[in-house]
């Protein structure tokens, strides 16, 4: 049952579900081929994707979610959001980061209605308490939709994390939202202490709010090449639809949104929130999230005998059986024609991993 109140006050509500990174640092179980938005990592029966797309839902009608998806994507999607309207399926023909994306499915939206407001949502994240996070959002739409703002959410840190860029609350406005003071890169340990002790400082959660009009007015001021790349024309004639795009992805420059939008725009503010919010971009994030046993191991659904070993992660693909000794804190994932075993400590050095891999042997096996 619907309740036909709420569902015409929300009908200008959309989201954008960014579907298309490779997820390189979950090699080897992230591969080109299905990357890690499309894997389900907890057992429970829905993927990173289907996640995403469950915990929207509350929020926007179904008709109003979109998804942006690399091309050779498209019939994983398909296949695990059966639900999706055909015509919400947005297919990029090229990989240029965030940026493009946005701006694209800013227009698409444009199109089909000029007053819409959109939540942009990452499709691999990790929110354990859905309820609060509900709240957030919707929050942040009533904000959006009566100001001209670009709202990200800014996560309360819970401890001083390296991995993750960091917002800087300036002037409260109204509730949990501020101004934004500066927006600032991964910081290292030393500082991350310090971002913390201040309580000025929040986690780039990548999760943003606007209006279609804000945004594509932000493009125009604040990056006019992409703006002019994806503008008002690319959506007119449907029959040269992909080709349009086709040329309006090689031709733009392949930027984030952070850098081409969020901090140059003046308009930009944060709501700071707490949710349970983990952006699950590594092994060891995994492994926090995971259950763990006695031993403080973790098995991505696989059969495991390990003696005298703690602190790892096991995630290997079909009937094997994995049999470690004396082992502790390490990464085990075996993905069929590649086995990775890596220190835990040392997993941002899997990009570099996955980059020799490809230079010695192409992309056999990415």
């Amino acid at each position: 049952m619907s309740n036909n109140h709420n569902e015409s006050a929300h009908s200008h509500r959309y989201c954008v579900i960014m579907c298309g990174g490779i997820g390189s640092r979950f090699w080897p179980y992230s591969r080109s081929g299905c990357p890690k938005q499309f894997i389900d990592f907890f057992g429970t029966g829905r993927t990173l994707l289907q996640m995403t797309y469950d915990r929207i839902l509350p929020l926007v009608p179904a008709g109003n979610i979109i998804v942006v998806t690399n091309e050779s994507y498209a019939d994983i999607v398909r296949r695990q959001l059966p639900e999706l309207l055909e015509s919400n399926i947005l297919l990029e023909p090229a990989r240029r980061n965030t940026a493009p994306c946005v701006a694209w499915a800013s227009r698409h939206i444009h199109a089909l209605d000029p007053e819409a407001s959109v939540i942009v949502a990452p499709s691999d994240h990790l929110v354990t308490r859905e309820h609060d996070f509900e709240k957030a959002i919707n929050s942040g739409f009533d904000f959006v939709e009566t100001h001209d703002a670009l709202l990200t959410l800014g996560i309360k840190p819970t401890r001083p994390e390296t991995g993750y860029g960091y917002i800087q609350a300036g002037e409260k406005i109204t509730g949990d939202i501020h101004k934004v003071k500066t927006f600032t890169e991964k910081p290292n340990a030393e500082l991350a202490k310090v971002f913390l002790s201040t309580g000025e400082f929040f986690w780039n959660s990548g999760i943003f709010l606007w209006s279609v009009k804000s945004i594509i007015k932000a493009f125009e001021e604040n990056a006019p090449e992409i703006a002019a790349c994806f503008n008002a024309d690319l959506m007119k004639g449907k029959s040269s639809g992909q080709e349009a795009v086709k040329s309006a992805f090689a031709a733009s420059p392949a930027i984030s949104i952070d850098y081409a939008i969020m901090e140059k725009a003046r308009n930009v503010y944060v709501e700071t929130v707490t949710f349970g919010w983990n952006d699950l971009g590594t092994w060891s994030a995994l492994y926090d999230n995971s259950p763990k046993n006695s031993d403080a191991n973790v098995t991505q659904n696989c059969n495991v005998l390990a003696y005298n070993s703690s602190g790892n992660i096991f995630a290997v693909k079909g009937e094997k059986l994995v049999v470690v000794d004396s082992l502790k804190d390490y990464i085990v994932a075996d993905a069929g024609d590649v086995l990775l075993v890596c220190p835990k400590a040392h997993e941002q050095e899997i990009k570099q991993i996955v980059n020799d891999a490809k230079v010695k042997f192409g992309d056999k096996f990415l």
